[in-house]
């Protein structure tokens, strides 16, 4: 999973860093496997503009994940590594033992032909999904539920994992890459490895046209518009625009907006470092 570089022929070429896809093994998905995704451009469902800097891209069709993994005890081949224009990370479709087919997040170092398992019988390998109770102390683990059988709802992006650092009753601890030590039921599961494309931080699109690509569309700074448009608006000259907000005058870079009555608070034992 390197990242190519190219040779400035072009202005767009000059500082374009992408990947080689090396490690994709399927020019085209599954189609049984694919639903339409509509896109919205920021829109919601009375045509108002409720996100700004979005439109336009390229078509996309969504991969239906598996992301809760409960066909235990049958074990899976892994048939193809493909592209997925709706995620950073990788996806590999396999393929059970008695027939059917679906698509997980591919773990960092999974090859075509490898066998896959989930279940607590399942042994702790790279791409197996087990309950955190029947994982080794000090694994590294990805694509792991929050409650037991909801899913996996974190550690899912390009190079993302977090470590099973210890269990305590029916809680195990896990120590994530921000710093942030948290508890999760023990009964949740979680998938073995680090999440595929780790080089994905380090890709750099080279020019405006890949954003527009992507669905991006330019996007303007406060402190550039007028006092009508946004609080740190106007001024003579390159005024800084006073404190740092939103558009809707909410405190930005320091400000904390997270709950501090939150339910998930009881089970983070340490916050994220500053």
């Amino acid at each position: 999973m390197a990242i190519k570089k190219y040779k400035p022929v072009t202005p767009g070429q000059r500082n374009k860093a992408i990947s080689s896809f090396e490690e994709i093994t399927a020019k085209k998905p599954y189609k049984k496997l694919l639903v339409p995704l509509k896109s919205t451009g920021g829109r919601n469902n009375t045509g108002q503009m409720t996100v700004r800097y979005r439109g336009g891209g390229h078509k996309r069709m969504y991969r239906l994940i598996d992301f809760i993994r409960n066909r235990d005890g049958i074990k899976a081949e892994v048939l193809t590594i493909e592209y997925d224009p709706n995620r950073s990370a990788r996806i590999a479709l396999i393929q059970y033992e008695d027939g059917p087919k679906s698509y997980i997040i591919a773990p960092n170092g999974l090859k075509v032909g490898q066998i896959v398992e989930s279940g607590a019988e399942a042994a702790p390998e790279l791409g197996n999904c087990l309950p955190l109770s029947a994982i080794p102390v000090g694994t590294l683990v990805h694509a792991i539920e929050l409650r037991p059988g909801q899913g996996a709802a974190m550690a899912r992006s390009a190079g993302t994992y977090a470590q099973l650092a210890a269990r305590e009753g029916k809680y195990a601890i896990l120590r994530l890459p921000s710093g942030e030590t948290r508890m999760v039921p023990a009964a949740c599961r979680a998938t073995v490895g680090t999440v595929s494309n780790p080089d994905h931080n380090l890709e750099s699109s080279g020019k405006a046209g890949r954003s527009r690509w992507l669905g991006r569309r330019p996007h303007n700074r406060g402190v550039v518009m007028n006092p009508h448009d946004h609080p740190m608006g106007g001024g003579e000259g390159r005024a800084s625009g006073g404190h740092p907000r939103s558009r809707k005058g909410l405190p930005a870079k320091g400000y904390k907006t997270r709950n501090p009555k939150a339910t998930s608070n009881k089970f983070i034992i340490e916050r994220r470092k500053k």
